[in-house]
């Protein structure tokens, strides 16, 4: 279950970095700087082992401040880093909104990089979770041999993109579109005030108001989060990635056990192409939500957050036990 407490004092942890977690920085071997937290759990217990989170496109690690304590609670210590080029992390781009990547590779290469860091320095079982564009990353680089979790948890994976054609049409729309102009210039309209997010994107991520506010407090107490649309050069190497990544044979060489988190009501990442992924892993369990969730399922309401959480225990327990 969730932290316990009044709802007043949930939401004010899910709005400040509690004194046993320490923010620092990771340097790529390009000397890219790069940021992170570090999660103590509180207790004086030998820790359960450790999870490495990875957020989505557009993230920073504030978002998830409610699940990281969730799982301290559990007496994991845990770890979230951003990706190069989007929230405290700078950019790539032309300019400070826009996500720009000119390869997924390059995020495969830096996730690689730090788990080999990252793990060195912690306890087993080691887990590695990711959400959205975090969780096809994940997956990416442990299908590609970069990295061996005990674990793997992917919550929403970004595995397709809901759209009305399949993959390979999108990805020749995608280069078609990208050829006229500047890969680095936004692929998608924010919203008719600049800097502000439109009204419409908070029904896409969550049923929870509240923890949908407490992302938007983040961005005013910390501007340097603020993040839009992804560029064109995102959106050609997000199809030639995931393509790479739903290639036959593929899934198939990846060993370790997968639990993967995925509503049919999402309207950003297709469900269709992550049950397809799921059947194919050799060890994979899918839970699967209705309209209840939308894409954010560990920043939806209680009763849904609740069952990602009990869901992702018993996955652990069974899966990867204390060594």
């Amino acid at each position: 279950m969730s932290d316990t407490g009044t709802d007043a004092e949930r939401a004010a942890r899910r709005r400040s970095i509690p004194d046993h977690a320490r923010e620092a920085t990771w340097t790529a071997a390009d000397g890219h700087a790069i940021r992170r937290i570090d999660w103590h759990p509180a207790s004086a217990d030998a820790p359960r082992g450790s999870i490495l989170f990875m957020a989505g496109r557009g993230d920073g690690y504030e978002k998830y401040l409610e699940t990281l304590a969730d799982w301290t609670g559990r007496g994991w210590r845990v770890t979230a880093a951003d990706w190069r080029g989007q929230a405290g992390s700078g950019r790539l781009g032309a300019d400070a909104i826009t996500g720009h990547i000119a390869d997924f590779g390059d995020w495969v290469g830096d996730l690689a990089a730090l788990w080999a860091d990252w793990a060195a320095n912690t306890p087993a079982p080691h887990i590695l979770a990711g959400h959205s564009m975090g969780g096809h990353i994940a997956l990416r680089a442990v299908a590609d041999g970069r990295l061996a979790p005990d674990a793997v948890i992917l919550v929403a994976p970004m595995l397709g993109l809901h759209g009305p054609l399949p993959p390979a049409a999108m990805h020749a729309a995608a280069r078609l579109a990208g050829s006229f102009g500047d890969l680095r210039r936004p692929a998608w309209k924010w919203s008719e005030k600049p800097g502000e997010p439109p009204v419409s994107r908070a029904h896409l991520l969550t049923h929870d108001a509240a923890r949908y506010a407490d992302e938007l407090w983040w961005r005013a107490e910390r501007p340097e989060l603020v993040m839009g649309p992804g560029s064109w050069g995102w959106v050609v190497q997000a199809y030639a990635s995931m393509r790479r990544l739903m290639a036959p044979g593929v899934l198939e060489r990846v060993k370790m056990p997968v639990l993967i988190l995925a509503a049919q009501n999402d309207k950003l990442v297709a469900y269709r192409a992550i049950a397809a992924a799921a059947a194919r892993l050799p060890d994979c369990r899918l839970v699967t939500f209705g309209p209840e969730s939308h894409h954010e399922i560990l920043r939806e309401v209680d009763a849904v957050r609740d069952r990602a959480l009990a869901e992702i225990d018993s996955f652990l327990d069974s899966r990867a036990p204390p060594r």
